[in-house]
This record gives C-alpha cells, structure tokens and sequence, in this order.
C-alpha cells in the first residue's frame, strides 16, 4: 500500500462509516433526535473515537480565495403569501412512490418578501443530513450570510449518482426527481430566488451533485462537489448550458482516488472504478469552453485552487486540491480516520463565494 494511503486502522473506521449494508446508520452516530445536549464522542466497533458533535460551532471562516462579479442579492425579485418560516425543521414530500425528508435551515433573518439565495448540500454515502450540516458547518454560514441550506436524505443514506452507491444506485432509485421536486417544494414554501440556486455535496453528495450538473443545469445556476467526481460517462452527461464548478478533492483519497481506479474499501461495490479528477475537471472544461491552460489562484499551505480561464458564458470552472488531503471537508470538521482535513482552505466559505459570484445568466 502506498504511504500515502490511510493504516490499517484508517481503513478500519472507514470500513464501518461505508457500512456492509447501505441502509444501516454508521457507527458512532446517534440521530439529531436522540442526541442529548451533553452527547460526547462515541467509540466506534474499530475502537477508534468518532464525534457525534462539533467541538468548535462558533469556529470563525478559514482562509479561502473571493471571487468577483455576479448581481446584487435579490435582484428585482420580490414574493409574496410565501409561508416558510425562520428556524430548522424537516420537510417531507412524495417522489417516485418513496416518501422523501429533507432537513431545511433559514436563517432568522430571513425576509419572506425577498429573494433569498439557496444551497441543497447533499451527504456522503451511509451518512445523512445532520452530519452533513456537521461536516461542512454550512448552517452557521447560512446564519451569517442569510441563505436557506437544505440537507436532503437519500434513500438508504444513499444517491443514485451514475457510479455509486448504495441502494439509491442498485435500486435505480430516480434522485434526479426528487432534487427537483424538493425544489419545488421549497420554492414554493420560501422566497427563492431561481437565478441562485446551488448544490454541493460530500463522498456520494459531491458525485450526485456532479449529477444534478448534468441534468438541471436549468435550475442550478453552480455546483461545487466534494470529493466526488463525476460518476456518469461523458457521453451521458450533456449540461444544457456552460455551467461554473468549483471541485475540491484531496491528493491522499482513500475512498475516491485522486487519480482514478479502484478504491480501497470494497464495501462500496465490486468493480467500482472511479474516473479520476483530472478527467472529470477536463470534462467540465471542454463543456465549458475554457482554455487549456490553468492559473494558480490561490495558494496557501497544502491547498491550491487553480482556474481555467476564458470559458464561455462566465462558465468559471475551478479546481481546488489539498495536497495529501484525505475524504474529507476542507475547512470543515476534522475526521483523522479518513484522512488530513486541510486547515488552509475553507471550502465552506470559497464555494459560497464562488456561488455569490456566479448567479444564473
């Protein structure tokens, strides 16, 4: 093994977050529901301490690059009679014969009248919606900078994102539906202004956010995946319009390898073999019409972001990589077992202001 992958005992945590079923919880978690408001870290069957919490909620941005353009927020867009209140709760909804929950964050100042900015921030495979509000700390940016954060559940903590994983992949379970369904739903609750709308995602969320890049290119105005490349042939993914991504991956990935081929854990499926980063960012910049060579745009301990230039449509198609950087967060919360959590990058706080920067044309 290369000593650039996790030990053995890495290995054997990652093993149990995977999970040998798709529909068990990982170990370690309680739900948000059964949390108690002095719930500790809990051992895991690896015998390894996992976090069922954050240490550090009130953790101020790390560093990260600004981008410029876009609109002023909100625009000209005004709603009425919209009903969505301030506050966290879980929404249902009907999609496919599969009832569906997504956790919703709105920050208190939220305005009913004006447009407000929305993210759909989808988790990694055998994990769910809290722990990714958890891992990327996005309900604190929304609170500071008054956007709605959505943390939809997959079915059987899984997305069905062309290459993986879970029940949601095997099942052919149409997620594609759901996300815009969601949508409706919220913008139908919430003042939502459609010309920014966004999606991210961790592990399976960042390739089902690749997904939804893809194929709602209409109503998603960027992208900006996680440790996730893009799991649907080239062929098959046709965005009807140059679309601005921002990725983040790390070097050291034990779970989605930087360079593409067979990951580590095969708990995630025989046969698996990812396509690398370097393939799926050339994909989004054929797509986009870029230029071939890129700029280095930021550069600071292990992280460097590096963007191809003159794409079309103000398509800005960026690349950010965390040097030995492991399946993990940049920025966010610290997870060892599955690798470095960059703390020279804030991916929270870059893919916000990618998104502020880039609007629907």
């Amino acid at each position: 093994m290369s000593p650039r992958l996790l030990t053995v005992a890495s290995v054997a945590l990652a093993l149990s977050l995977a999970g040998c079923s798709s529909s068990e919880q990982s170990p370690g978690f309680t739900s948000s529901g059964d949390a108690s408001a002095d719930a500790g870290p809990v051992a895991t069957d690896a015998g390894i301490v996992w976090p069922d919490a954050d240490p550090h909620p009130d953790a101020a941005p790390g560093p990260h690059p600004g981008f410029e353009g876009g609109a002023p927020e909100g625009g000209a867009f005004t709603c009425s009679g919209k009903a969505g209140k301030s506050g966290e709760r879980t929404i249902s909804l009907q999609s496919g014969g599969l009832l569906r929950t997504s956790i919703v964050h709105v920050p208190d100042s939220y305005d009913a009248t004006h447009a407000t900015m929305l993210v759909l921030n989808f988790h990694g495979f055998s994990s769910a919606g809290w722990q990714e509000a958890l891992l990327s700390r996005m309900s604190g940016a929304a609170d500071q900078r008054g956007f709605i954060v959505a943390y939809p559940e997959g079915v059987a903590t899984s997305w069905n994102a062309g290459d993986c994983c879970g029940t949601a992949w095997t099942d052919s379970v149409d997620d594609i539906a759901f996300t815009k369904a969601l949508l409706d739903k919220l913008e139908s609750d919430y003042c939502i202004d459609p010309k920014r709308v966004y999606a991210t995602g961790m592990s399976n969320g960042g390739f089902f956010s690749h997904r939804v890049g893809c194929e709602l290119a209409d109503r998603f105005a960027a992208i900006a995946p996680v440790a996730g490349v893009l799991g649907l042939p080239a062929s098959q993914c046709k965005p009807s319009r140059p679309l601005p991504i921002i990725d983040f991956h790390g070097t050291s990935d034990p779970l989605v390898p930087y360079d593409g081929g067979t990951p580590i854990l095969p708990t995630l499926g025989a046969g698996l073999v990812f396509t690398s980063v370097a393939d799926t960012m050339r994909f989004w910049q054929l797509n986009n019409g870029c230029s071939g060579d890129t700029k280095t745009i930021y550069q600071h301990g292990d992280a460097t972001c590096v963007e191809w230039p003159d794409c079309q449509a103000r398509a800005t198609t960026v690349l950010c990589t965390i040097d030995a950087g492991g399946h993990t967060w940049p920025g966010g919360l610290p997870v060892p077992p599955l690798g470095k959590t960059s703390s020279d990058l804030d991916a929270t706080s870059t893919m916000l202001d990618f998104f502020q920067a880039h609007p629907l044309p």
